[in-house]
């Protein structure tokens, strides 16, 4: 028998990825699938792809306190509270909300609240190419947001060599991103061939990339330009980021920073230059690709990054976390190979 985990928040979208995933780990056992307001009811009667006969749980601590692992897909005022008391009964916990990303002064900020525990705020950042023994050793692991995956992967090789406050990203998701409660903006004859910006200037995204970007970077990165777009397909996201370079950066430093830093992932692959990213190669996978170009004339470098926003950007990446918290091999359970066409 493998290790038990839960899913807590498992008729949402990352949730019932995590149960996806999780049922085809060699190592891992569904022990709970809680859901408050679905509780009693069978999974597969919301998720066909799930068929059997498994219902969802009530959300009851002390039977998650006896878990290996718990996974939290829940909205971030649930994880504030769930989240610490799990910390608190030493229970290792990925949390995919923005309840633990950032420090409780900036938390404030894009939150508009208070953190009620300034002592978890943040946890351990799961960004896990770049966390990866800080995750290893962790309790608390917040999982970061799809935009600022796919942004970071793209932006923290360059750090360096971009100037201070030129930082633009332009990001485009899929509807699942926007969770699975019914929202009139979200109806297909709404979506269908639409494309939308919205979040702007003030995105939550926004603070978490500009404090993961700068911190421990030889240099703050300042503050970046953030707009979000709603794209008309199910899942993906694509990130494109723009960002002036420092005198006598040349295109194949850009190229070889990205291919240097990224030689031996095993989720991240940088295209050659010339390509670009395509979302749905990347469909179901935990896999990103990166493409990185100079454009010479402007001095601009153009990142892009391509991840599958409920993979690379929510499920995918907890599992790749907990693997490493519970010693197991990071890529068990977990593929780079999206579905295509």
């Amino acid at each position: 028998m493998g290790h038990r985990v839960g899913v807590v928040g498992a008729s949402g979208y990352g949730g019932v990825e995590l149960l996806r995933l999780i049922d085809g780990h060699p190592d891992l056992q569904t022990a709970i699938v809680a859901a408050h307001s679905q509780a009693g009811q069978p999974v597969a009667d919301l998720f066909p792809n799930l068929a059997g006969d498994r219902v969802f749980d009530d959300i009851d601590l002390d039977r998650l306190t006896e878990l290996d692992l718990v996974f939290l897909a829940t909205p971030h005022g649930v994880s504030l509270e769930l989240g610490a008391a799990l910390v608190d009964a030493g229970v290792r916990t990925v949390d995919l909300s923005g309840a633990f990303r950032l420090t409780a002064d900036d938390f404030a900020t894009w939150y508009e609240q208070d953190h009620p525990r300034d002592d978890l705020a943040p946890a351990v950042y799961g960004l896990t190419e770049w966390r990866r023994e800080d995750v290893r050793a962790a309790t608390l692991v917040a999982n970061p947001g799809c935009y600022p995956t796919a942004t970071l992967l793209g932006l923290l090789p360059l750090r360096d060599v971009i100037v201070p406050g030129s930082i633009v990203v332009d990001a485009k998701s899929g509807t699942s991103g926007a969770g699975r409660a019914a929202k009139d903006h979200l109806h297909f004859s709404h979506v269908y061939g639409d494309l939308v910006a919205y979040g702007a200037p003030m995105h939550r995204h926004t603070g978490e990339v500009e404090h993961w970007l700068s911190d421990g970077a030889s240099e703050a990165l300042g503050a970046i330009s953030f707009t979000p777009h709603l794209i008309p397909m199910s899942r993906g996201l694509l990130a494109t980021c723009y960002g002036t370079v420092r005198d006598g950066v040349g295109p194949g430093d850009v190229q070889q920073a990205l291919v240097d830093r990224y030689a031996d992932e095993p989720f991240v692959h940088v295209l050659q230059p010339g390509s670009f990213p395509h979302t749905k190669a990347l469909a179901g996978s935990n896999g990103c690709h990166v493409a990185v170009v100079l454009d010479e004339r402007t001095g601009r470098v153009v990142v892009t990054s391509a991840i599958d926003n409920l993979g690379k950007g929510a499920a995918g990446q907890a599992l790749q976390n907990a693997n490493l918290m519970l010693g197991l091999p990071e890529t068990a359970g977990l593929t780079a190979i999206g579905t295509y066409p």
